[in-house]
């Protein structure tokens, strides 16, 4: 599993998730500071507690979490 704030990593074609572990991207301002980037990390333990991280690319927002959909 990769957790990162790094926006490229959402870029399924070069990174596809379903040949990971799974991709997290935790979504936060430029220069965060700590405590913003705690409560992404927060966030994503808490969408842990209702389904599993998979072969998926979750992207963590203030508030929600986006499940990136494969085309099958």
């Amino acid at each position: 599993m990769l957790i990162t704030l790094d926006h490229d990593f959402g870029q399924v074609l070069r990174f596809p998730p379903e040949h990971s572990a799974g991709i997290v991207i935790l979504e936060t301002a430029p220069r965060a500071q700590s405590d913003t980037i705690l409560a992404r990390v927060r966030d994503f333990i808490g969408a842990l507690s209702q389904r599993p991280l998979g072969n998926e690319l979750w992207i963590v927002e203030p508030g929600r979490v986006r499940v990136h959909q494969t085309d099958d």
